[in-house]
């Protein structure tokens, strides 16, 4: 239908096409694309051998040609190999495009015009030897990057019993332990086996796994029950949530903003985690930085100028020769090549050094920075917080409270809930699921219900602002003298505070120090946002030498301070780990998320840090700042020696063949020096 369009077809004959098309898609099935369906498969180990044995075919079929086939049939063979480049040439023309395809097959037809058949099997065996170089260039970078990639571990809930872990979230346990007064007894946990964390890589087809709020999915699956929205932008660049229930398809690469889903595995980890990296890479693509993008433009239009300088030539010197030797020469390829391979080659690199980096556009982006946000649990302080203390109040006693606490916490794939779940182990404390279906609401806390009383656990504003538990137990219960880093973490059972969690958020090892060398490489402003109470933020600030922070914040309001910043003219990098860092993160220039926070975060970023290690945004820093470096250097000597050989051909100290031999050799070498390292 597009076509008819195209060639100008009647109004009525598109409408018939249209109606027909929309037809057929109305009719279509997804049994209907199975065999249609292409595996999405790369292969990890590099073909240098296919390579080589390319180039050695290429040149073996060259020099047969010109030294042992007679005139004759040389001209047929160079005529006909020609005839490609013509045909691609034809074929841009038609489509009003002026491109290097445009620039070959001008240069072809200039040499056979000319009976140069020499020059042109050279130029074309020149051609063929730079296309086949810069390929496997490319994909040596790619490659190289997709195995780096390949070593970050993930990890899921799989559920054992089905049938059993959906009926213990829907009913409560009858011969569970009452609430409230009693000893903490040690169940034997087989209740708590219904679901375990595993390694992705160890899924099979047909695993049930659970995913809830902030978590991401390794492995392609069908919703067998819930509904959540799920954050696809992995794949489909969509930034919106999609809301998926049963019966519907959910693949890899994608995160839960918000609900829970049990689904069925339907391909193995390695080809669906290996798909989403290979996507990652690719759509590396679309974050190029403004740099490349101007680098582009003017690949794109420089050919014009090229085929109106040859004519130019031409028409003042009548000789095909440097009419030949103009066109053998194009800017195109050099400064699209070296951008890319640049890019791709410190993603590598970056890699190695534990940062996941979308594209060339956030290293540049990495470089203009002068503000850098921080959030403090899990980024400024340790992933792995502890439990300072359990605090039981009303008749509870603290194994009771820790049980409960870990119970619910355990779902969930934030610092503080991992620091209550190990604390429960230390002790031997084990727990069935006796409560309803979790709820967690981001930078608040958690809901359910056991028993048929309402449970809540999570921070003094929700606790008793929000859900309006009577506060007054608590300076009576919490202890007095505790560490400024300390803060608590409230449990209320049925409106009654039972309760509290004391969570000790110790500093990094060396975090002072990173601060400090972050100020003098260039950041104006250090900034620390934090949703923990006023006296525990100033503490932090205070170690760390941070003179600007903000306590209490929920989500909403570290999104709207980015904002405020980048309004002020500031190129941000915010650094998070939480689901409540989220919308900050997306917002700022630069986005860093820690790798062991949640799956949102990460996703949302255009950057993942997979080591704890904050030392590595310096490192960041330096990469970024070479890559540019490197590739402004790219770009200058690119045009500089195209610029030479086309002056050159033109008052004949050039001969074409040699022209096409430097220019090629030029954009292989430029790519080869793309892909060498940027730090020592």
């Amino acid at each position: 239908a597009w076509r008819r369009l195209s060639r100008g077809a009647s109004s009525a004959a598109w409408q018939a096409d249209e109606a027909r098309v929309f037809k057929l898609l109305s009719e279509l099935r997804p049994s209907d694309l199975d065999e249609y369906r292409v595996p999405r498969e790369v292969a990890l180990a590099l073909r240098s051998k296919s390579m080589f044995e390319s180039v050695v075919a290429s040149t073996a079929v060259h020099l047969f040609t010109r030294y042992f086939l007679p005139m004759p049939l040389r001209m047929a063979w160079t005529i006909w190999q020609a005839a490609g480049f013509v045909y691609k040439g034809l074929q841009s023309l038609l489509q009003l495009r002026l491109d290097v395809p445009v620039l070959d097959g001008s240069a072809m037809t200039s040499c056979l015009l000319k009976g140069d058949f020499p020059t042109a099997g050279s130029a074309m065996y020149m051609l063929k030897i730079s296309e086949l170089l810069e390929e496997q260039t490319r994909k040596r970078s790619e490659q190289i990057l997709i195995s780096s990639l390949l070593k970050v571990s993930e990890k899921v809930w799989l559920v054992r019993d089905y049938g059993s872990a959906l009926g213990g979230q829907t009913a409560a346990n009858d011969d569970a332990t009452p609430l409230g007064g009693q000893t903490a007894a040690d169940d034997s946990g087989d209740g708590d086996d219904r679901e375990i964390l595993i390694e992705a890589a160890s899924l099979v087809e047909g695993d049930i796994i659970i995913l809830r709020t902030g978590q991401s999915l390794p492995v392609d699956g069908l919703v067998l029950q819930g509904e959540a929205w799920v954050n696809q932008a992995a794949l489909t660049g969509e930034a919106a949530a999609v809301l998926r229930t049963a019966g519907d398809d959910v693949f890899a690469g994608t995160a839960l903003e918000d609900g829970e889903i049990y689904i069925r595995v339907k391909a193995s980890p390695e080809q669906t985690r290996l798909r989403s990296i290979v996507d990652l890479v690719h759509q590396a693509e679309g974050y190029k930085s403004s740099n490349q993008v101007l680098m582009e433009r003017l690949a794109d239009a420089i050919v014009p100028l090229n085929l109106l300088y040859a004519a130019g030539v031409f028409a003042a010197t009548r000789s095909l020769e440097k009419l030949t030797a103009a066109l053998m020469v194009d800017y195109s390829c050099a400064l699209r090549l070296t951008g890319s391979i640049a890019a791709l080659s410190a993603m590598r690199e970056a890699a190695l050094r534990g940062l996941r980096v979308k594209g060339s556009k956030t290293f540049e982006s990495v470089v203009a920075a002068d503000t850098i946000v921080f959030d403090k649990t899990g980024t400024l302080t340790e992933a792995t917080p502890a439990v300072h203390g359990v605090v039981a109040l009303a008749d509870w006693d603290e194994d009771e409270v820790l049980r409960l606490a870990a119970c619910l916490e355990e779902h969930f794939p934030h610092p503080v809930a991992r620091a209550i779940v190990a604390r429960a182990r230390e002790r031997g404390i084990n727990h069935r699921e006796r409560h309803a279906q979790v709820e967690y609401l981001v930078a608040h806390g958690i809901v359910s219900t056991l028993d048929g009383k309402r449970v809540v656990i999570g921070s003094g504003h929700f606790v008793f602002d929000d859900e309006g538990v009577d506060n007054s137990a608590v300076s009576k219960g919490l202890p007095k003298a505790t560490p400024p880093d300390v803060s608590p973490l409230y449990l209320a059972v049925d409106g009654q505070l039972v309760g509290a969690i004391l969570i000790r958020d110790p500093l990094k090892s060396g975090i002072g120090e990173t601060v400090a060398c972050l100020r003098v490489g260039g950041f104006k402003r250090i900034v620390m946002l934090t949703g923990d109470n006023q006296v525990t933020a100033a503490y932090v600030a205070q170690e760390l030498g941070i003179s600007e922070f903000v306590a209490n914040m929920l989500p909403e309001d570290k999104h709207a301070y980015v904002q405020k910043l980048k309004s002020e003219g500031l190129t941000v990098m915010m650094v998070g780990d939480g689901i409540n860092d989220s919308p900050a993160l997306s917002a700022a220039d630069v986005g860093i998320a820690m790798g062991k926070g949640a799956a949102l975060a990460r996703e949302v970023a255009d950057i993942t840090l997979t080591t704890d290690d904050l030392m590595a945004l310096l490192l960041l820093r330096q990469l970024s700042q070479r890559m540019q470096r490197r590739t402004r250097s790219s770009y200058a000597v690119s045009i500089a020696v195209n610029t030479a050989l086309l002056l050159l051909g033109t008052i004949g100290a050039v001969t074409p063949s040699m022209s096409a031999f430097l220019h090629n050799a030029t954009t292989v070498d430029l790519s080869a020096n793309g892909l060498r390292g940027y730090l020592k």
